[in-house]
């Protein structure tokens, strides 16, 4: 091996060897791992990671987009936006933070991590976007998307041996009844255009919370949209009641 490269291993911490890069600018690694609770107790703390969450997320989608894309070329634009909402899933994403251990690393209040912070699930999957806006501002797109695809690589695989669409009304009550015995219900916000060129936008509501909306071009779509939407962002795990807003 490089001497180069095997003193550059050598000088990684333990996160860095997780995930399989090192920086060259850690503060950006320690704003990625610091949560917006600790500006709480730490008024002067000089950053947390709601910017690079933002950034991260959209490298991420751009990268999981791209290797569908190349991945199923003869696949719709609804079949793809079905299976990237699979893989960029709060769910998805948490799993992936478990899997590199970043609950570890957390920078945080003592309130948030006293009220269960490191493990959970919205924390975690922002923590895991904040980290990839991290390694793109540092290393630039290439070394994003390798480590994007590393960590995804196992889930690329399943969805290529079964590609199969969900239906995600049916999945969206499944998951749901399994925290609540009520179903989500669908309720039309607008719908405008001509009779031959409709356009709906729809909200899907449950428990008193609206967890996601969607267009389409009937209304079916529509909530099969606004049920895409609820399953990418989960909400019902938020722990954050959010009042249904009015139309």
């Amino acid at each position: 091996m490089d001497k180069k490269k095997l003193a550059a291993e050598h000088l990684m911490n333990p996160l860095e060897e997780r995930i399989g890069y090192k920086f060259c600018n850690s503060l950006l690694l320690a704003e990625a791992l610091t949560h917006s609770s600790i500006s709480l107790e730490r008024k002067d703390y000089p950053f947390d990671n709601q910017r690079l969450e933002f950034l991260g997320d959209a490298v991420l989608q751009l990268v999981i987009t791209e290797d569908l894309f190349l991945r199923f070329p003869d696949f719709t634009e609804g079949q793809l936006t079905k299976i990237r909402t699979r893989l960029v899933s709060r769910t998805a994403l948490k799993e992936h933070a478990i899997t590199l251990r970043l609950g570890e690393h957390l920078m945080m209040g003592r309130g948030e991590e006293s009220s269960g912070g490191r493990e959970r699930s919205s924390t975690l999957g922002d923590s895991f976007e904040a980290l990839v806006g991290s390694i793109y501002l540092d290393g630039g797109f290439n070394a994003a998307k390798k480590f994007i695809l590393k960590v995804a690589a196992e889930d690329l695989e399943k969805v290529t041996a079964e590609p199969g669409e969900i239906n995600p009304k049916g999945k969206l009550q499944e998951l749901l009844q399994a925290v609540a015995p009520s179903s989500p219900s669908y309720e039309i916000l607008e719908e405008s255009g001509p009779e031959h060129l409709k356009h709906f936008r729809c909200r899907v509501i449950w428990e008193g919370l609206n967890l996601g909306e969607g267009e389409g071009r009937s209304k079916k779509e529509a909530e099969v949209a606004a049920a895409c939407a609820a399953l990418a962002d989960e909400m019902w795990l938020s722990g954050e009641p959010l009042g249904v807003s009015p139309s």
